[in-house]
């Protein structure tokens, strides 16, 4: 079936960007490849004789399988939300270093203000400002005209840009948790115990661990050594904007899944909030913090 065989040619020939795309839109290597496997059996079954831009056919067929998932997405986390359930993140057979990888290559804290975009506007958003779609090619893949989804993108735009370069306490609270970041990441004891306060004092709702009630830390070599044990989170962790003040998120499987506030004491880290229930989350303004 040259037809058959000519598209399937053409998938291939696609699939980094299609992979690309999917991967923005999902947030999650395993999830995206799992759209594209899904797409392809799409493709497979449609009559493709009338199309005249395989590329941008493609990427419509592989946008609507991935928005289809962000609904599905968006519904679980409703169900999780009115069973007062806390997620747990699905196994897949994904290269660990691989994912960890491209999501450095996207960046992380972008992933994660993508997740917490509506499905809408991380389609707009992904598919015109990464990949340079149309608003008129977008727009009726959910159901919107290119006006309403030009402000659908707009919208997304002012959350994924960022504030700017903080200056003031703001740039030293800034610098103070990216040096959190990176001796988290390093496994550096020393380092981590240099930033935070004698008396500094950790609070962790009960999803974090998960456990049945709230973990409260005194201390600061008890509160770093919480933080060293948690060097696999730490890979996928960056720094964002939690309500306009410096902090952390960390991504599992695409879904942001904890987030750290900080408080301080001059240079010192003073307090840390650690949050991981749903509703939490939900309720907190995620950007991505330049500088």
């Amino acid at each position: 079936m040259p037809e058959r065989d000519g598209m399937a040619a053409q998938f291939e020939e696609h699939r980094p960007r299609l992979r690309a795309v999917a991967h923005r839109m999902l947030g999650s290597l395993g999830e995206a490849d799992d759209a594209l496997q899904d797409a392809w059996l799409r493709i497979d079954r449609a009559d493709t004789s009338g199309v005249e831009n395989p590329g941008g056919w493609l990427t419509t067929v592989v946008a609507r399988v991935c928005l289809n998932l962000l609904r599905a997405r968006e519904a679980r986390r409703e169900e999780e939300l009115a069973a007062d359930r806390i997620p747990a993140a699905a196994a897949r057979a994904v290269d660990p270093e691989e994912e960890v990888l491209l999501a450095d290559s996207v960046g992380l804290a972008l992933l994660i203000v993508l997740d917490t975009l509506a499905p809408a506007e991380r389609l707009a958003f992904v598919l015109h400002d990464m990949f340079q779609v149309p608003f008129d090619e977008i727009a009726p893949m959910i159901d919107k005209t290119p006006a309403t989804t030009r402000q659908l993108a707009s919208r997304a735009r002012r959350r994924v840009k960022g504030a700017p370069a903080p200056t003031g306490d703001a740039s030293r609270r800034h610098r103070v948790v990216h040096a959190y970041l990176a001796a988290t990441r390093g496994g550096d004891f020393g380092a981590l115990l240099a930033l935070l306060h004698p008396d500094v004092v950790l609070h962790a709702d009960r999803a974090v661990v998960p456990t049945p009630e709230p973990v409260l830390v005194r201390g600061a070599r008890p509160v770093a050594e919480g933080a060293m044990a948690s060097l696999g989170r730490a890979r996928s962790a960056a720094l964002v904007l939690v309500d306009g003040e410096v902090g952390m998120a960390m991504l599992e499987e695409g879904r942001l899944r904890v987030l750290l506030r900080f408080a301080f004491d001059g240079d010192l880290i003073r307090e840390i909030d650690v949050v991981a229930e749903p509703e939490r989350l939900r309720k907190a303004q995620v950007t991505v913090a330049e500088g």
